[in-house]
């Protein structure tokens, strides 16, 4: 099953429906309770390690302390992919610093189609300007993939908040 998965994602033409599928997804979660006090983020998380490299990053604040963060990393002219999807909690250290944590999964391409499991564990500061900034772990355990075993990664995130 594995490799008849790798051999249809390995024409660019259906990685290409597959970047437009998760631009449409990014774009109704953007526009889904717009009426939040800075209820959303964009910006790039800059990974190192076993990551991906650079990500585009989104988040959704589902309430108080809790959010939803949505990741794809793009390498090697868009052959290989990772997308993650993570649910956080966020604790206030002292304001305008804050602590989160959390859980969630995602697939990568990359010499093979896999899954992995993460978790992230980080510190953010939000300015009094929309702007935040963040620092976090990732661990994850892949599946295939190219990324078999255990891998992490430390990043630092630049986010707008709308």
């Amino acid at each position: 099953m594995v490799v008849i998965l790798k051999n249809i994602l390995k024409t660019e033409k259906i990685m290409k429906k597959i970047i437009l599928i998760f631009g449409f997804v990014l774009a109704a979660g953007l526009s889904i309770n717009a009426q939040d006090r800075y209820g959303h983020s964009i910006g790039l998380r800059f990974a190192s390690g076993d990551g991906a490299g650079g990500e585009i990053s989104y988040q959704k604040f589902l309430g108080e302390n809790q959010r939803l963060e949505i990741d794809l990393g793009l390498a090697n002219t868009f052959a290989n992919f990772k997308a993650t999807g993570l649910y956080q909690w966020g604790w206030v250290l002292e304001e305008p610093f804050i602590w989160y944590a959390g859980v969630g999964a995602g697939i990568v391409h990359a010499d093979g189609l896999g899954v992995f499991g993460a978790g992230v564990i980080g510190i953010e500061y939000s300015f009094n300007i929309p702007l935040l900034l963040s620092l976090d772990y990732r661990p994850e355990v892949a599946i295939a993939g190219g990324l078999d075993g255990l891998n992490s990664n430390i990043a630092l995130s630049v986010r707008y908040q709308f």
